[in-house]
């Protein structure tokens, strides 16, 4: 990749505009977009976030989205934005439950799909080192259809705009609970993409894909990456299977850019998923995919924010956390307490819970079958491996 020679803007820069989160799928729908306004109020409390770094989106041109998505799909996405009544909407996926119509869904995901795009190109063109587009990692949609409360895909879309106008290598670590299945479908027969996916296993868990007999078609033949975790997976198993599998397919793939699904459902409190995370092993998982980035492509990484559906206690301690070690500055180790004083009564209208004191979660008795799901996670990552490594041998020539 040879990005375009232009003036830096920082070393690591925080895509955001009010806009990012101000819509809402329904008042009782689990994926809140406020999500990014917690995460920044807190970082601002806590010192590590300041106008600098901040970076408004650039719009997005609606033909940049029918790179991706169908025409008949954009349409319906903005008639039923407008409140007009379409028949064929839920074969769009709009209209469902996961999925409800809301006014101004169109420009609202098109927004968000600028905030992504606008991380990707910083990074790519060299004006940036890193970036964080929180209100991205919308990875279930699909070209023609809405899927798992995403419209369109800015994770795809930015991808998409890195291999063409950059002629970048880009890998996609996702790490979110669910399967990153729309990202890999899109790319699924592309030479230039690496999807890597650790999540929870489709046998139990929306959206039933991501076996590790997914491996790419034709030209993408071994560039689709697939750790399928048991339910209740806890930190040394999830690292473990994590650094068996990421770095070798790197080595082997040797990506000019990592963008990364950060997600925040794999925590233990998450309501949508069975992984037993904590706090403290998922951001140990962020730091990780920034030392890859550091060791394959210079350091280029974009991050994007993803699920996470504990919105208050969870998310905002997770993604301050991944800010922080794109940004290689340390988080004070206790919640500051005008942040708590400012959202304990949001949190509280919804969940008879409090806020925590600490960034760190307190331990918590392992699993009964903490053995047996390691010694699963392990046998998966091997047999993925058995199955990859000697296409990643013929392919690209070189050791893993």
């Amino acid at each position: 990749m040879s990005p375009t020679p232009s003036a830096p803007i920082a070393d690591v820069v925080f895509v955001y505009s009010p806009e990012l989160s101000r819509y809402r799928l329904s008042d009782t729908h689990p994926f809140k977009p406020l999500r990014l306004e917690l995460t920044r109020s807190l970082l601002q409390s806590c010192g590590l976030l300041g106008a600098a770094h901040e970076v408004a989106p650039r719009p997005l041109e609606e033909a940049q989205l029918l790179k991706l998505h169908t025409p008949d799909y954009v349409d319906a996405v903005k008639r039923v934005s407008r409140g007009e009544p379409l028949a064929e909407a839920v074969a769009y996926g709009l209209g469902t439950a996961d999925n409800p119509i809301f006014p101004g869904m169109h420009e609202a995901i098109l927004t968000v799909c600028g905030a992504t795009q606008t991380a990707v190109e910083l990074v790519a063109a060299g004006r940036a080192r890193r970036a964080l587009s929180l209100s991205g990692g919308l990875h279930h949609a699909q070209a023609g259809q809405m899927s798992g409360f995403c419209t369109y895909n800015d994770v795809a879309l930015a991808i998409l705009e890195a291999t063409a106008r950059f002629g970048a290598r880009v890998a996609y670590i996702d790490l979110d609970a669910h399967h990153g299945d729309g990202v890999q479908w899109l790319f699924y027969e592309s030479a230039e993409v690496m999807t890597i996916s650790l999540h929870e296993s489709g046998r139990y868990l929306f959206p039933g894909t991501g076996h590790t007999f997914e491996v790419g078609r034709g030209p993408g033949r071994g560039l689709s990456v697939n750790v399928p975790l048991e339910p209740f997976t806890e930190d040394e198993s999830y690292l473990e299977v994590f650094d068996a599998v990421v770095p070798t397919a790197l080595a082997a793939f040797h990506p000019d850019l990592i963008v990364l699904q950060a997600g925040a459902d794999m925590h233990r409190f998450d309501p949508l998923a069975d992984l037993n995370l904590s706090v403290q092993g998922i951001a140990e998982s962020y730091r990780r995919v920034v030392r890859l980035a550091e060791r394959f492509c210079e350091g280029r990484l974009v991050a994007t924010g993803g699920g996470g559906y504990d919105p208050y206690r969870t998310v905002p301690r997770l993604w301050a956390l991944l800010w922080a070690v794109l940004s290689d500055k340390p988080l004070p180790q206790v919640v500051p307490e005008a942040w708590r004083a400012r959202w304990q009564d949001a949190l509280a209208a919804e969940a008879r819970a409090e806020l925590p004191l600490s960034f760190a979660d307190a331990p918590w008795p392992p699993s009964p079958r903490r053995g047996a799901i390691a010694a699963a996670n392990r046998l998966s990552a091997k047999r993925l491996l058995a199955t990859l490594e000697p296409i990643w041998r013929e392919r690209f020539g070189r050791p893993t």
